[in-house]
Formats: structure tokens, sequence, C-alpha cells
């Protein structure tokens, strides 16, 4: 579900890579992204909290993580 004003999109074949999830948790100021259990979990809760620092998009291989603002059309 997304939030108010964000919503992030993750492609399929990277939640199982626990590297590149790891790799997204750390990077996102948010709280975002959780690898704390075997694949990669988008915070619903936290989405708001997204700064558009894209942090996660250069620590995703492209294309692969999406952030889709809401209130943009």
């Amino acid at each position: 579900m997304p939030g108010i004003f964000i919503d992030v999109k993750v492609a399929p074949e990277i939640t199982k890579d626990m590297t590149i999830a790891r790799k997204l948790e750390e990077v996102c100021p948010g709280g975002i992204f959780d690898a704390s259990d075997t694949r990669l979990r988008i915070v619903d809760e936290n989405l708001d909290e997204c700064v558009l620092c894209e942090l996660c998009l250069s620590a995703a291989p492209k294309d692969t993580v999406s952030i889709i603002k809401l209130y943009d059309n």
C-alpha cells in the first residue's frame, strides 16, 4: 500500500537478493527498506519518510527500484 505522498516499487528479481536488500536498508535514511528476513520488504508505514535522496536508486541495479511521487501525476 502506498504512502500519502510516495510509493516505492522494487523489481521482484531483487527482493530475494539479500546483498542488495541489505545495501538498500543501509543507505535509506527513511527506513523504507527492511532486510531482516529472507527477502527485502518495503516498510509501508515509513514510505512518507522518503526525502527523495535517491540513494536507493544508486544502490540498486538500474531500473530495479522506482520512487513514485503520488502528488506529481
